[in-house]
């Protein structure tokens, strides 16, 4: 059986970097990609098991690429990482489904705890939906 496929998109290069090597210690297979455009056009979107983003980034933003891929159809779990707290997008985020929402930085065991969370099926959602300080 393949391992699941953890996607991050964020548009700081070592924000990627170091979340995917840490997604790799954890089990997993991890994709990186410098913006949702970069996503989409992967071909990774319907191997991806869970999606990790950034909420603030140019061009489309995490919750632009929430909203299109709702819109889309497509239900890949998102956890959204922040380097602010920003209230009304955590809101909107775990409003719209989102399986998490976690301030930059955010420790290892939280991340691993939210990626399990996301992919357990028929689970309660938002258990790790708080902002860390920094």
């Amino acid at each position: 059986m393949a391992k699941n496929l953890v996607s991050v998109v964020d548009d700081d290069e070592s924000v990627r970097r170091t979340t995917s090597l840490l997604i790799e210690s954890f089990g997993f297979r991890a994709a990186a990609f410098e913006s949702a455009d970069d996503f989409l056009r992967s071909g990774q979107l319907h191997d991806t098991s869970c999606l990790i983003v950034d909420v603030q980034m140019p061009g489309m933003n995490g919750l632009q690429l929430q909203s299109h891929l709702a819109a889309a159809g497509c239900g890949i779990p998102i956890i959204f990482i922040t380097a602010y707290d920003d209230k009304e997008s955590r809101r909107r985020a775990l409003h719209a489904g989102a399986v998490g929402f976690l301030g930059k930085p955010f420790g290892d065991e939280q991340l691993l705890q939210t990626i399990r969370s996301s992919l357990r099926p028929n689970k309660r959602r938002h258990e790790n939906n708080v902002i860390t300080e920094s």
